[in-house]
């Protein structure tokens, strides 16, 4: 994919992995050199890209999965990092003391360690027992400003709160990633609708609301009773979809974009312009309890 003015390639990773951390590791690395290759500038990883996704089993001994900021995953795509002159975007679960957080580490096109973001939002859901497995990030939302871009890194979950596109966009993000591990349930079907539309419509939300380009990097393949969806995509500031993978197979999805364009889509919505935020303050209030039908307050 070839650069022009004013325009950055991005690649997304979108994986199949295994129950071998080396072998996802040495994958991982051959993709993002592939990727690299055919000019990404920005490559990210899936969420927890080391692994099968071990949260769908209430309890399982996962101990042995985690790893150090800085510690062998950093290490080896720093390398690649300063080898290649691309910023490596790289999810894990880490350890830290006697915690355990979902992280992603952001490696400059330098090789240097930028720092992490910790998934803020957990889910505990039957087949997603995240509390089980890691603490709520301490870290806050944050901006990376690398060689290409000013961005932050959102994680699964992350993808379904306004609040943490908004915070990074005001904070300078002109991208926001989003790695991600997201599927359905073996035989079954959802009463509301399609979970891969509802993701992907939310997160194009977040790119018009906030003026910023949006990236999210989902795994494939079947794990236990989960079948992970796929459909890993970039959208512009306006919530146009610029490349989005299919649903079934391990691809590099390579995107060209032109983040220039937000500044002039964010001018024209006005949305951050025109806040009110002296008038956000029931945002900090716990939701209120949804009102019983008029048939149950006579019982």
């Amino acid at each position: 994919m070839r650069e022009t003015k004013g325009r950055l390639a991005i690649g997304l990773i979108q994986s199949k992995l295994s129950a071998d951390p080396k072998s996802n590791l040495s994958r991982s690395l051959e993709l993002a050199r592939k990727a690299a290759r055919r000019g990404a500038r920005i490559i990210c990883l899936p969420e927890l890209y080391r692994s099968l996704y071990f949260p769908q089993a209430e309890r399982a001994d996962a101990g042995q999965l985690a790893e150090t900021i800085p510690g062998e995953s950093t290490d080896v795509f720093s390398r690649l990092a300063a080898e290649l002159g691309a910023v490596i975007i790289v999810p894990l679960f880490e350890k830290a003391g006697q915690l355990h957080y979902n992280s992603a580490a952001v490696i400059d096109a330098d090789g240097r360690l930028l720092g992490s973001y910790r998934k803020i939002h957990i889910p505990h859901d039957p087949l997603f027992y995240e509390k089980n497995y890691f603490a709520p990030g301490d870290m806050g939302f944050k901006v990376f400003r690398t060689r290409y871009a000013a961005l932050s890194v959102l994680i699964c979950y992350d993808q379904w709160f306004p609040e943490a596109a908004r915070a990074c966009a005001l904070a300078g993000a002109e991208i926001i990633f989003y790695p991600t591990a997201i599927g359905t349930i073996a035989g079954h079907k959802s009463p509301e609708g399609d979970w891969r539309k509802a993701w992907t419509t939310v997160q194009r939300g977040h790119a018009i609301a906030n003026g910023v380009h949006v990236a999210a990097v989902n795994r494939v393949g079947a794990e236990g009773k989960l079948r992970f969806f796929g459909g890993s995509f970039v959208c512009d500031a306006f919530g146009n979809v610029i490349k989005q993978a299919g649903a079934s197979r391990q691809e590099l999805v390579l995107a060209s974009v032109d983040l220039s364009q937000n500044e002039e889509i964010r001018q024209g919505w006005g949305f951050l312009r025109n806040r009110r935020p002296s008038c956000y303050q029931p945002l900090l209030a716990e939701p209120a309890q949804p009102a019983k039908p008029a048939h149950a307050l006579s019982r």
